[in-house]
């Protein structure tokens, strides 16, 4: 199964991610992908779908995509550690993942949800993604 990350949302305020399921009167209706419960949530709500994210590198922005397979290869098979994992173990994988990341604009604290959202989409998604023209033909 492939990962759309134009479908998956993260909702300012509200742990974990969801997956967008449909337009709502008022706003959008989200499954949890981890407890699978569905929420409504308003236009007011602070949405962002995860591929409008990128992190700060020297060269430019990287999307969020490629920093998912940027991790994935720099930890093989071990699992990532936690988003709670000291300051120096979460610099150091990052520092193996995306050695060019921007350390002025991209801090610990993103890291941390970063790790959090990979983490997610390894237990209960899959890191095979959809490609942006595939998913443009789906529309």
């Amino acid at each position: 199964m492939q990962t759309d990350l134009a479908r998956i949302l993260s909702v300012a305020g509200q742990h974990g991610l969801f997956q967008y399921v449909a337009q709502a009167r008022g706003g959008a209706i989200a499954e949890s992908l981890e407890t699978k419960q569905r929420k409504v949530f308003s236009t007011s709500s602070r949405i962002s779908t995860l591929a409008d994210i990128a992190i700060y590198t020297s060269e430019g922005e990287m999307k969020l995509d490629q920093v998912f397979l940027a991790l994935k290869a720099a930890l093989g098979d071990a699992e990532a550690p936690s988003s709670k994992a000291s300051e120096k173990e979460i610099v150091a994988l990052f520092k193996k993942a995306i050695p060019n990341y921007d350390g002025d604009r991209f801090y610990v604290s993103h890291m941390r949800k970063v790790i959090d959202w990979y983490d997610q989409l390894v237990k209960y998604a899959s890191l095979d993604f959809v490609k942006e023209d595939e998913a443009a033909q789906e529309a």
